[in-house]
């Protein structure tokens, strides 16, 4: 029998849920989604289970609403990415809470988010909550490997399970950041889309023992030289203005100056090359973006390749198309360079905004030292695939972190872990989501 009382501990459940290793690939999440099954049915929850394969299950579960607003959709992966490689202080799947911290992989991403949606949905069902609308949970495989087992196949096989949902609440958002000495937090309400792309380079190809200059492997290397040392055309979006121009009415000089600045694109460039390591995070927000990462040249160490190949992880901003990315990397490197579309994953439109006010409140009541501001995330999420049923995904999943937590460089990395206190802060943020997600309070 499940421990009814467990969403009352939210971090708790977290450490229950680190325990799977669900580890993409390849998986496995079907004793994650389980146990998951098992606390909601206890409490009296009917719940669905759909899944393309038996051991990679998706749970969806409902609880009703008065009928004052549109469903609101909760939704959250249980997979994670390896710790192949990595060393760590505590053990990966233990979920071992030490000095104020759960330790495990998917602490961030995203276990520590469906605890929180767990624990506020079983506590709206604890409390007969007065919401208003009904409330699906949804909780998914796959996410880490493309969605193919979860969202993708729910959003392509089984969309009427989220008939009449306008907004869901998902990752990623809501944790603490500082910038300027005060305190943000960023609610994500675009993302970036997927655009991968293969480049092909051809020069003459020969016997190893007989040197060609200027061959296929040179070439790559001044290509890879370009897309180290140039970036693609600026572009200021919607969100990144209301991102940008959210955190510089809220610092001091010079940073409200420099955060304006960047939004100026005859500026901009100049700007991120000056702040260096601390420009990382807005980088890429400004810009369509390729990074090199896989490489296929000859397959014998004595044969010089006639063709090299290079495919690079696209990410373009909100409203581009992938033609879009092709042309700048073909103003970049020129007509020599062949560049094939591998991926395309559309994004999310641009969002309404409706639900930011409501969520931005619950924030500043939480914690009125701190700023609510919209986030363009860099990465993606499963907010893509609903996108695809007419449903915006705002990135929210609170966390208090403490000045010193780097959330980026701990995120899939060794050590993997988030504070006690924030699986309960968020818990509790979402909470209040499910109470007023009508407009109301």
């Amino acid at each position: 029998m499940s421990d009814t009382t467990i969403y009352q501990r939210p971090a708790e459940l977290l450490q229950k849920l680190i325990q799977f290793d669900t580890t993409n690939p390849p998986g496995n999440e079907a004793a994650c989604i389980g146990y998951l099954d098992d606390l909601l049915q206890t409490a009296g929850i009917a719940t669905t289970l759909l899944a393309k394969d038996p051991n990679r299950p998706n749970l969806i579960a409902r609880l009703k609403g008065r009928g004052a607003a549109p469903p609101l959709l909760l939704q959250g992966h249980v997979d994670v990415v390896t710790t192949a490689g990595q060393q760590w202080t505590h053990p990966p799947f233990g979920g071992e809470n030490r000095d104020g911290y759960i330790w495990g992989r998917g602490a961030l991403d995203m276990k520590g988010g469906v605890a929180m949606m767990a624990a506020a949905f079983l506590r709206a069902q604890a409390e007969g909550a007065d919401l208003p609308g009904d409330v699906i949970l949804t909780l998914l495989a796959d996410e880490e490997a493309g969605g193919d087992y979860g969202a993708k196949f729910l959003v392509e096989e089984h969309a009427a399970q989220f008939a009449g949902v306008r907004y869901a609440l998902g990752e990623f958002g809501g944790f603490t950041m500082s910038i300027g000495g005060q305190r943000f937090y960023p609610i994500m309400v675009a993302e970036k889309q997927i655009c991968w792309l293969k480049l092909t380079i051809h020069g003459p190809a020969g016997h190893g023992s007989m040197p060609v200059r200027g061959g296929a492997m040179a070439k790559l290397a001044a290509v890879l030289r370009t897309l180290d040392r140039k970036r693609l055309p600026v572009h200021i979006t919607p969100a990144a203005r209301q991102m940008l121009g959210g955190i510089a009415a809220h610092v001091s000089f010079p940073t409200n100056v420099i955060l304006r600045q960047l939004l100026n694109p005859a500026l901009t460039d100049r700007l991120l090359s000056a702040l260096g390591d601390q420009a990382r995070l807005f980088d890429p927000l400004l810009h369509n973006t390729v990074s090199a990462t896989m490489l296929q040249a000859s397959d014998k160490v004595n044969v010089i390749p006639g063709r090299v190949e290079v495919q690079v992880d696209g990410r373009l901003l909100p409203g581009f198309m992938p033609a879009d990315m092709i042309a700048e990397l073909r103003s970049l490197l020129g007509d020599e360079v062949e560049i094939e579309l591998l991926a395309y994953d559309p994004g999310p439109p641009q969002p309404d905004m409706e639900l930011f006010a409501t969520l931005a409140g619950i924030l500043q009541t939480a914690d009125p030292a701190g700023v609510a501001v919209p986030l363009l995330l860099s990465g993606v999420t499963d907010a893509r695939f609903f996108a695809r049923l007419g449903i915006q995904t705002y990135g929210f999943l609170p966390m208090q972190l403490p000045t010193d937590f780097n959330f980026a460089q701990t995120i899939h990395a060794a050590d993997e872990r988030l504070p006690a206190a924030a699986v309960g802060f968020g818990a509790e943020a979402i909470y209040q989501a499910l109470l007023r997600f009508g407009g109301e309070g």
